[in-house]
């Protein structure tokens, strides 16, 4: 809910209310146009906004918030493409002033003028979301991805860094899987608000935000405060969650014991395709753990309103046909202005769903093959920004695959913001300086001075030049035969690569890498600041088999020469084979001194 005074909530639920509705809109050339209650036709305004399908409760939804509405105004309808409108509501309180709630910008998409009205339809930021994401390959947190989006889309976050990572999934690292199907930056935020277990919507003033369903009920909505009411015999619940996994063809099931209650389908979200297994496990436990907040009783009434009311609100019913005891969510709304508010919330039943299987199932054909003769390319934006200094630092990263052997290119664009250091440099400066010669007897002679040659130490400080060093890394090797170095000023540059990849064998997945270095300086790159292909032939085929060892060392305690003891202590070591071959792995560690007690032990 908007944050309103309790004097709002209490003026609101009486039978009788004085209020008005105002608005203004603004033109891209800065035109602003106010508009009241006199200047809007009865009946015809309207603010509709949802979070869910018409059916069942859903995670991850980027859907839009409409505005429609009827003036009597003269305003020229060509200037109104891409105008902001927005929209106030006025509530007169006890103490004889009002409270003005925003209902939101919006967009105008639509205007048509008839012979003494001008009718709008308009849309929250969301649909800036909808432009082309070219990015095939990228890696960062949630914060990253979000970053980019809004960067990219010109919307602000309503949240900081610090309190995405706070969240149940915030601060892991994930990866896009090439084979996906984003096409829009709306996509990613899909994708990413199911991660983090909520929905994005665009907030009051115009913000991206996150929300999640919650158990406290903000408010109770009476008998009195409803014209009707219609509200479901069950409680919708979940208590699994089915994820598909495209590497291993598989839909993966996790559930809580008992699990007795509805399976929300995550479909093949591509940010959740790498990593172990036990890394996608938590993952989808923590979305699991959210969604276990979903305890409602699906209703739909028409209500007196509040505007003040938002998508993803827990409202308690009373009186007539409702439950006292159970709790319902907003999952849509409908606000008339003027007139009645419909609220809704969706659920399925429970005890109707279809049987799960638990097992594993085959989903092969979901995976579209590559035409061997057809140009591929995978693209790579970075989520996360980089501070570059003289350690060595990734800033690419491609995964990529092919039907058969092949080569392929990789090109990409960095841009750069170099701080140089400043360097002190020193000089002599020579010449001839005169002295005169003040010693006269009478002020009418004419001065004489002294020629000398001098010599003088000059200090300064300017601009230093900074080294870029670039290191290729593919499969992990190092790739020693070429190394691009590039010297800079302070300022920011574009650093343009190319490198030729020759005999890629198929149906192996590779991964290409990129790390820079600077010497005499530092550097940042900006989120969405790196542009990175690989094209090639053939590329983008499934590999094989993906597999996982994992190995564990564990020590128990032991004393060393007089009496030094050591706790116990382990080692692990997580390896990811992606090719069909087989690996033989050894380790041996030699004997030790410790110290100047050079003592050995032998270990194996």
């Amino acid at each position: 809910m908007y944050a309103v005074s309790d004097e709002f909530l209490t003026a609101v639920q009486e039978n009788t209310r004085t209020y008005y509705w105002s608005g203004t809109i603004t033109t891209t050339a800065e035109k602003v146009y106010d508009f009241d209650y006199k200047n809007i036709v009865k009946g015809s305004g309207y603010v509709t906004s949802k979070c869910c399908s018409s059916s069942e409760i859903e995670l991850g939804t980027v859907y839009s918030a409409e505005m429609g509405i009827t003036l009597y105004s003269d305003v020229d309808r060509y200037t109104l493409e891409d105008a902001v409108v927005e929209l106030y509501y006025h509530l007169l309180l006890t103490d004889g002033t009002y409270e003005t709630v925003p209902m939101g910008i919006f967009e105008i998409a639509e205007a048509n003028r008839t012979l003494n009205c001008l009718e709008i339809t308009a849309y929250d930021y969301m649909l800036r979301f909808d432009k082309d994401f070219s990015s095939t390959d990228s890696t960062g947190t949630a914060w990253g991805f979000i970053s980019l989006c809004c960067t990219a889309c010109g919307v602000e976050c309503a949240h900081t860094q610090e309190e995405i990572e706070a969240m149940a999934n915030g601060n892991i690292t994930l990866s896009i899987y090439s084979e996906n199907d984003i096409e829009t930056y709306r996509d990613v935020l899909y994708y990413v608000a199911q991660i983090l277990g909520g929905f994005f919507i665009i907030n009051r003033t115009g913000q991206l935000e996150l929300r999640k369903y919650g158990t406290d009920a903000v408010m109770e909505i009476e008998s009195r405060h409803r014209f009707s009411s219609s509200f479901s015999d069950f409680i919708t619940r979940y208590t699994a969650i089915s994820s598909t996994n495209l590497r291993t063809e598989t839909a993966e099931y996790y559930s809580l014991d008992p699990d007795d209650g509805l399976t929300m389908n995550l479909g093949s979200n591509p940010l959740l395709q790498f990593g172990l297994e036990a890394t996608r496990q938590e993952i989808c436990m923590n979305i699991l753990s959210d969604l276990q907040a979903v305890n409602y009783v699906p209703f739909d009434s028409d209500t007196i309103g509040n505007p003040a009311l938002d998508l993803g609100d827990v409202l308690r019913f009373s009186g007539g046909s409702a439950d006292e005891e159970q709790i319902s969510c907003i999952t849509s709304f409908n606000c008339v202005i003027g007139g009645k508010m419909t609220l809704k919330c969706v659920g399925k039943n429970p005890r109707l769903s279809q049987a799960k299987s638990k097992n594993d199932k085959n989903i092969s054909g979901l995976l579209s093959q590559v035409d061997a003769a057809e140009i591929a390319i995978h693209t790579y934006t970075n989520a996360s920004a980089y501070t570059i200094g003289k350690t060595k630092t990734e800033v690419v990263s491609i995964e990529f695959a092919a039907s058969q052997d092949t080569s392929a290119e990789f090109i990409a664009q960095i841009l750069i913001d170099i701080a140089a250091d400043a360097v002190t440099k020193t000089a002599t400066a020579e010449g001839t300086i005169t002295i005169p010669d003040t010693s006269s007897d009478s002020e009418d002679t004419e001065t004489s001075g002294t020629e000398v040659e001098v010599s003088l130490p000059v200090t300064w400080t300017e601009d230093g030049e900074t080294l870029v060093y670039v290191v290729y890394e593919l499969n992990d090797d190092e790739i020693t035969v070429f190394y691009p170095v590039e010297t800079w000023h302070s300022g920011k540059h574009i650093l343009t690569l190319y490198y030729p990849i020759s005999d890629i064998a198929s149906d192996v997945l590779n991964t290409f890498k990129v790390y820079l270095r600077l010497e005499n300086g530092t550097g940042t790159v900006e989120i969405g600041g790196c542009l990175a292909v690989i094209t090639g032939q053939a590329l983008g085929a499934t590999y094989k088999w993906d597999g996982t060892l994992e190995f564990e060392d564990e020590y128990t305690p032991f004393t060393i020469g007089g009496g030094i003891t050591v706790k116990s202590f382990s080692d692990s070591m997580d390896y990811e084979m992606i090719e069909q071959k087989e690996y033989e792995y050894t380790e041996s560690v030699a004997r030790i001194s410790i110290g100047a007690f050079a003592s050995p032990f032998d270990t194996e």
